[in-house]
């Protein structure tokens, strides 16, 4: 035997894997990932179910899917990239526009994977903190791009934080990044956003010709477990995506899910209207109870309990509610379950005190 091992990239050797949120005991409630705590939609089920060739690889290319969201968005199929989940377009796309000695820019916090996306393409982050409110400080962000800079990633609303980007601040934002550098708009969430100020993505790609919109059927349409995800952008740029992306990855059940999903919008919009007016309560409730809650866009709320956010992630858990917590900034809870909120913010309002007496 030898001592001697296999050759790792220092800088991915000492990347940490990304960090699922964790399983909740079966009587417990999991609101650590953000899920839709919904069954799928009616006709899903059966959808996947009728996927049984198992023998036979899916369509590579996701076709019937990208037509149905080409045709929605008004875009050419080519415009449309489909992907296991809105993460791996996110590695795609770094893969396909930056290298070693290249930027890509983002705010911090900011959804977690974006460090290990970054780092695993050979480039290097950019982090610029959000501003006090958790919102994006977008005149920084542009300060921030220089001639190494060959990404940007928007995240609205932001996750974990919850503020959105409004359309003004997207085109103020727009018009001081060079038109060679390309802006990701992250829009995970979008379908649970209310506030009217709040930038709409797909709209503007034709305004702004280095932009990509992402989005997925992870949140909202309640499929993270078939993981599906999708981006709108010019057609070149999808094709150096799809140059990057690994063959066959979206499975013939997943897509049969989406298109299944996509039929049935008026059940999809009474759940996602459902969950924001909850989340809408939930934020009232706490700022009730003392709590400086951003304004939450997503489907979850941030709780800033900074050097108490072990200590609150505990007591949420012996509650029997599992949050996200993240360092010593706060903690994301999501929205779940109507048998949840009580315990939720029972358990919050017990808390109050405890970051008052730390303070």
């Amino acid at each position: 035997m030898t001592d001697e091992r296999v050759h790792i990239r220092p800088e991915v050797a000492v990347l940490p894997a990304y960090k699922q949120g964790r399983q909740a005991a079966p009587e417990a409630f999991k609101l650590s990932s953000n899920e839709n705590p919904f069954p799928p939609l009616p006709g899903v089920v059966e959808a996947v179910q009728a996927q049984t060739a198992y023998n036979r690889y899916p369509d590579a290319t996701a076709l019937a899917v990208r037509a149905v969201l080409a045709q929605r968005a008004g875009l050419t199929v080519d415009e449309v990239h489909v992907a296991p989940g809105s993460v791996a377009i996110l590695h795609e796309l770094a893969k396909a526009t930056s290298g070693p000695g290249d930027e890509v820019v983002y705010a911090w916090r900011s959804f977690e994977a974006y460090p290990g996306v970054v780092t695993v393409a050979g480039a290097t982050s950019v982090q610029v903190p959000n501003r006090p409110d958790g919102g994006h400080d977008l005149d920084a962000m542009a300060a921030a791009v220089t001639g190494r800079t060959r990404m940007v990633i928007v995240c609205t609303p932001n996750n974990p934080t919850g503020p959105v980007v409004t359309a003004a601040e997207f085109d103020a934002f727009m018009a001081r990044v060079p038109s060679t550098v390309l802006v990701v708009l992250d829009e995970a969430y979008a379908e649970f956003v209310t506030e009217p100020t709040a930038v709409r993505g797909t709209p503007l790609l034709e305004r702004y010709p280095n932009l990509v919109v992402l989005r997925t059927f992870s949140k909202a349409y309640g499929l993270a477990g078939l993981r599906v995800g999708y981006a709108f952008g010019p057609a070149y740029v999808l094709d150096a995506v799809r140059a990057c992306a690994i063959p066959l990855s979206v499975t013939a059940q997943g897509q049969a899910a989406a298109l299944a999903s996509l039929e049935r919008e008026t059940e999809l919009l009474e759940r996602v209207a459902e969950l924001a007016a909850s989340r809408d309560r939930i934020v009232a409730a706490l700022r009730e109870q003392g709590w400086d809650v951003p304004d939450a866009q997503g489907n979850f709320v941030w709780l800033p309990t900074g050097d108490l956010t072990a200590h609150a992630a505990e007591r949420f858990e012996a509650a029997g509610i599992v949050v996200r917590a993240f360092g010593n900034e706060g903690i994301r809870v999501s929205i779940g379950e109507h048998e949840a909120v009580g315990t939720l913010l029972e358990t919050a309002g017990s808390l109050v005190g405890d970051l008052q007496a730390a303070r």
